[in-house]
């Protein structure tokens, strides 16, 4: 299994306007993120090249894994460890074949049949959710619950990252579930003082890892 990483901070400048992408990035490492994935929907190309190649430099210092959401083209130009793709993203066959069988693909699925439908195309972990209510997607859709995640995880052969109303209360039920990690967003982005949120979403995920 490829190293993905059990805590995924999604980097966001559009729920928050106090930090910059590389602010969050640097904030999250020095709390314990060992993954940061790269979410901008909308800007300039260049410019988004250049915030993820001062990202990835930042993430190689300290071998936390650097992912580009939806963008192929940035996580190619910054030298990214991968990518994470949506349902009506960039087609993953397709992305295996730019990017090589070194670099990272994770994919988005809400249900059993989209996990299934990532994983014969060949990712490596899957991105699953909204397990509970979130607002920081416009697109998550209704919270999908941990009964059905359970389900997923059960017929997954590759690690399944737990996303959507993520925080450390309910980490450890997370966990017990057969999740292998957890991403968020609004958790660490949007607190006054996101070392401190990431350190405690860490020390929740490392207590649940215990009692799984």
């Amino acid at each position: 299994m490829k190293p993905i990483g059990r805590l995924h901070v999604l980097t966001d400048t559009q729920l928050q306007k106090r930090f910059s992408h590389v602010e969050l990035t640097e904030m999250a490492i020095t709390g314990g993120a060992d993954a940061i994935q790269f979410r901008q929907k909308h800007g300039s190309t260049r410019e988004m090249i250049e915030t993820a190649c001062q990202m990835k430099e930042l993430c190689s210092r300290s071998d936390v894994k650097l992912i580009i959401n939806d963008r192929i083209d940035i996580a190619i130009a910054a030298n990214a460890d991968g990518v994470h793709l949506g349902q009506d993203d960039f087609p993953i066959p397709l992305a295996r074949r730019l990017l090589g069988n070194d670099r990272i693909i994770g994919g988005s699925a809400g249900s059993i049949e989209e996990a299934m439908k990532c994983l014969n195309e060949g990712v490596d972990y899957i991105g699953f959710g909204p397990v509970y209510q979130t607002g920081s997607k416009d697109d998550a859709g209704p919270a999908k619950g941990i009964a059905i995640m359970k389900q997923v995880i059960k017929k997954m052969n590759c690690p399944v990252i737990a996303i959507g109303g993520v925080n450390s209360v309910n980490i450890p039920e997370i966990i017990r579930s057969g999740a292998y990690g957890i991403a968020v967003i609004s958790a660490v982005c949007c607190m006054e003082d996101p070392v401190t949120a990431t350190r405690k979403l860490k020390e929740a995920l490392c207590c649940g890892s215990d009692i799984k």
